[in-house]
Parts: C-alpha cells; structure tokens; sequence
C-alpha cells in the first residue's frame, strides 16, 4: 500500500484530450487545481484518444512514458485530470510504483484543506468516505491470496468486510450529524422569512471572485485568496438596500466543472441557502477565456441542486484586468437589468449592483407623516425597530412628528401585529 497524499508533494500532472466534449476537460484548470492543494507540478503529459482505456485509461504506451517521468524526476504522485475507475488507478499504481490521483480525489483534498467549520468538516468527510469506500481492495492486496469457500476465508477478506462496515457505520453517524445541522439552519432560514428578510445568494464558479465581492458590499474580511476553493464555508452576512431595507447577503462555496457527486450530495445543507434565496448573483470572471463554459457549468450545478428556478442577476466581475470596459448595466427588453459589469477589486460599478438589488427587490413603498402622543411612544419605538424613520420633529401640543417610509407589507404587519390603528395618526 503507498503513502497517503500529502499537500505539498512533486506530482506529475496527466491530461487526456477525449473526443467526447461532455468528458473533456482543461488542462490549465488542472494546473490551478493542483497549485490550489499546495502540489508542485514537475511535468505534464499529455495525449489525445478518442475514448478512455479501460485497463489504464491511457494506452500502455502512455502509460510506461508516465513510468519513465516519474523516474527520471523522482515525483512520488501522478495526478489525472479525469476520474478514474478504482481498476485504473490500481493497474496504473502498478506501474508507476507511485500514488495516483484523479481529478475527483484532488477536489475532495482541496476541500479537506479549506474546511474550518464543523459543518463544513463534516461534509468533506462524508464526500470522502463515499467516494474510498469503492478503492478499499487496494490498500488490502497483500492479505487477498486465501479467500474462497468455507475453510478458505483468510484475513484479507475479514479486514475489508471489517473497514466497510467501519465506513458504513461512520457514513451513517455523520449523515445523522448533517441532518441535525440541516434543522438549525432551516430554523434560520424560517425566522428570516417570517421577518420577511430578502436573501441575496452569491454564485458562481470558483476564483470568480464572489469573496471578495462579498467583502466589498458588507465591509467584512471573509478570506478571499486568488486560488480555486478559497471559500468553503457558507457566510451570511446583513447589508442595507435603498427601499429594500435590511437583507440577507449568503457566500457559498465555488463550482466547478464535473464537481464531483457525492460532494453535491454532502453539500446540499449549505447550498440550500442558494436554493432559497430571493434572488441570485452569478459571479463570472470576465477576463477568463472560458467565461461561457464556466457559466454553463454553474448552471448544471444550480439545476443538479433544483435552484435553477431562482431569478439571477449575471455579474461580469474584473473589468479591471480588460481594457476600455467601464462599469454599465445591460437590461433587457422588457427594461430589466439583466448584467452588470464592475470591479469587486477596485470597488468599479458596485454601487450599480446596489440599486439593481433595490430595483428588483423593492416592495411597494408607503410614506407618511405621523403624529405620535407621548401616551404611544411604543409605536415610536417600533418605527426605530424598523429603521424606517426618515426625520422627526416635536408639534406645539407635545406630540412627535415622524416621517417613516417603508414597505406597504411592512406597515400592514406592523399595523396588525401590534395592533396600533397606524391610519388614526397620520397627519393630512
């Protein structure tokens, strides 16, 4: 059995380029992705097939070249920029005499590596344990010559049963340890809808930067990090919107294309905030060569998770890396803002997303002047609760004249729940 991987290890990278486009992926991005995960890249081989091996994936030709440059460079990982089948990895193992990585297993390690929460922990290891429960005869080869029949069963298979019971056992406990943090976070989100708080999702792929937006727009220091996966852990913070009032702003972690299944499945606790939310902010990275196939990548994610029904507003972040590009909003025919170009580094054209976000979440506005009797100053305090007073001023006889403006939602409610008979003090 090899040594477990370790960030920080001299790997050598393996692209295929596949006929099939669904299955083709970047090369550059696995560069990033191995970058991400602290893996120094001593080569990359690369080929073109039109289907995958089944034996190795890659040809036995390929294969021995891979073997010659694990040697002649002293790398201790090969990393493929696809998944492999448990078979492959194993038969290539063989060959290299080194530990082989997929694309799947890689994107887990990052995502073990950015955990910091004890959610977020324990989504990762569920992934993880899903994803090794199908690779565990390799680490047991060297126990696996007597199993067969009654009298023939021999310690191999007895230690393989074992650690898959011990998988399944463990999947089990953490699934039920999810389910009770899915109930916190649904008592959340019931309190801010029953305060009928909007929630506003960032989305979008990874190292488009919605972190760092996310900082611009609430004053917060979320780590934001020009690598893939920076951000893991879900952040709400509030903000305040022009004839909006208080929101809900939510950061979720990156996607990518292909992420991995059972990391969708274990993640879905925290991408419930996006599949909730008011409306959505599909952060995309103009500057990057790839902008559509990354936009189209998200949006299978969003439909995986059901939360392509929710409205979403495209943010074209990075003007700053092009040239002649001023912030501006692009509408549609109906004259609604459909995109919005700015820079969440310099801080360019953030205040356009602002009042696109009060445009599409504004309510129907109320405005009144009040006159308050210092018998009711409770009603005066419900208004500061509010943070709807606009100005405020003193009558001749003693009263307070308040002039409040907010949502017509918000004047009913407050009408009815603390039962104050609002329309008696409005001043013609």
């Amino acid at each position: 059995m090899f040594d477990r991987y370790k960030a920080g290890e001299d790997a050598v990278l393996v692209h295929i380029d596949l006929d099939d486009e669904i299955a083709r992926e970047d090369l550059e991005e696995l560069r990033l992705l191995a970058s991400s995960a602290g893996v120094n890249t001593l080569a990359v081989i690369t080929a073109s097939r039109g289907k995958p091996d089944p034996k190795f994936f890659v040809g036995t030709g390929k294969a021995e070249e891979i073997k010659q440059a694990v040697e002649a460079l002293e790398a201790n990982l090969v990393i493929f920029n696809h998944a492999l089948s448990p078979s492959q990895e194993k038969n290539i193992e063989s060959i290299v005499k080194c530990r082989v990585l997929d694309r799947t297993t890689l994107i887990l390690d990052i995502f073990a590596q950015r955990a910091r929460t004890h959610e977020g922990n324990l989504q990762v290891e569920l992934a993880q344990l899903k994803h090794i429960s199908s690779r565990l005869i390799r680490g047991w080869t060297h126990l696996e010559r007597q199993k067969g029949g009654i009298g023939l069963r021999g310690p191999g298979e007895t230690q393989l049963e074992t650690d898959r019971r011990l998988i399944r056992g463990r999947i089990k406990n953490i699934e039920r340890r999810l389910e009770k943090v899915a109930k916190q976070r649904d008592q959340g989100r019931r309190a801010r809808k029953r305060s009928e708080l909007p929630t506003i999702s960032l989305v979008g792929y990874t190292n488009a930067g919605k972190s760092t937006l996310f900082n611009r727009l609430t004053d917060s220091d979320v780590y934001a990090a020009d690598q893939l996966f920076a951000t893991l852990d879900p952040t709400l913070r509030k903000i305040e919107i022009e004839d909006v009032g208080t929101s809900i702003l939510a950061d979720t972690v990156g996607f990518i294309r292909h992420l991995p299944h059972d990391l969708v499945a274990a993640f879905k606790a925290t991408l419930q905030e996006t599949r909730d939310a008011d409306i959505q902010l599909h952060v995309i990275d103009v500057a990057d060569d790839r902008r559509g196939e990354n936009i189209e990548a998200v949006n299978n994610v969003l439909t995986e998770i059901d939360a392509d029904e929710v409205p979403q507003i495209l943010v074209y972040n990075k003007i700053d890396q092009l040239e002649e590009i001023a912030p501006h909003v692009d509408r549609d025919d109906e004259g609604n803002i459909i995109r919005i170009w700015l820079s969440a580094h310099s801080g360019e054209g953030c205040d356009l997303l602002l009042q696109a976000l009060s445009e599409r979440l504004a309510k129907k506005m109320v405005s009144y002047t009040l006159a308050i009797p210092p018998s009711e100053s409770k009603m005066r305090g419900v208004f500061y609760q509010l943070n709807c007073i606009q100005a405020e001023s003193y009558a001749e006889n003693g009263d307070w004249l308040i002039d409040v403006r907010l949502s017509s939602d918000d004047w009913n409610r407050t009408n009815k729940v603390h039962n104050l008979k609002l329309d008696n003090f409005i001043v013609n």
